[in-house]
């Protein structure tokens, strides 16, 4: 198990809570074990090396106790942007749960990104932190087929345990959703993929769901997915390369036309998509104070 040192933890968002309405952003690790052949983690810019394999902050606890007690304005903490919280290594160092009582101990609110069901370890956490703190818990899910969901993101808990993870946040009161990024093109962008996908979302008790239908490549991330793409979908790098070059965003070709479909399924089963929306529903924190003060 290797640590690396560590200054700081948790840092003050610089896009404002544009981004699912968190205010502050931490990573606990870096690299991730999970293999999906698309992560743009494995970018040159953030200098991660030997991605796939997870190192934790070293004193990270420590280190951000310290931070929590210093700030004054209370927010929301984004967890997993980078590196998956809930990677293998969590379920010895359990640095997110000591994370967690940390949020809970001093009235920060939530945001977790995650593929990984071991977040159903922290259920009772994340129940206490949500009487009043905000609370939001993104699955990125990609695809509704667990056989392509192995192929695209080979360790990691398959689609269909993702979505019960989310059935059961959901039955708890937990505000809980998907994120369909990213959208590979000639690979997750089929019409009934995307149909299915939001009525699962429906079914598991999924409050919201959210896309760019578009994925990302550059640098290291394109020599990788270049290199899985060979080695399970023949001939598609070519039709990459031809298209695409050396674009970093990739737009499905007829995105429009799926966001259309998609926008559409999601009002049919009254599932949030807009990001001002999804993050006006669970920041009743802010609901309330807006209540409090329209009624005096």
């Amino acid at each position: 198990m290797e640590f690396i040192k560590a200054k700081t933890i948790i840092t003050k968002v610089k896009y404002g809570s544009s981004w699912y309405g968190i205010d502050y952003n931490m990573n606990l690790y870096r690299g991730c074990p999970h293999g999906c052949i698309y992560c743009d983690s494995r970018s040159n810019c953030y200098h991660i090396e030997n991605f796939d394999i997870p190192k934790a902050k070293q004193d990270a606890i420590n280190i951000l106790e310290k931070e929590l007690i210093k700030k004054k304005e209370k927010g929301v903490i984004g967890i997993g942007s980078m590196s998956d919280t809930y990677n293998p290594l969590e379920k010895q160092l359990e640095l997110t749960r000591k994370t967690l009582k940390l949020i809970l101990k001093y009235n920060f609110g939530v945001s977790i990104d995650t593929k990984s069901n071991l977040i159903l370890r922290d259920l009772d956490l994340l129940k206490e932190i949500n009487k009043n703190a905000n609370v939001i818990i993104k699955f990125t899910i990609t695809t509704p087929s667990d056989c392509l969901s192995k192929i695209i993101e080979p360790h990691v808990c398959e689609t269909s345990k993702r979505l019960e993870a989310i059935k059961i946040l959901s039955d708890n009161g937990l505000y809980v959703g998907i994120m369909m990024n990213p959208v590979l093109p000639f690979i997750t962008d089929k019409e009934e993929d995307i149909k299915k996908l939001v009525k699962l979302a429906y079914d598991y008790g999924a409050k919201f769901i959210s896309t760019y239908m578009q994925m990302t490549l550059r640098e290291n991330q394109r020599y990788y997915y270049y290199d899985k793409l060979d080695k399970n979908f023949k001939g598609l790098r070519q039709k990459y390369e031809n298209i695409y070059k050396d674009k970093y965003n990739c737009v499905s070709l007829n995105y429009k036309r799926l966001y259309q479909i998609f926008t559409k399924e999601c009002d049919k089963y009254g599932l949030l998509y807009n990001m001002e929306d999804i993050i006006k529903f669970y920041k009743k924190v802010e609901n309330d104070k807006h209540e409090q003060l329209t009624l005096f």
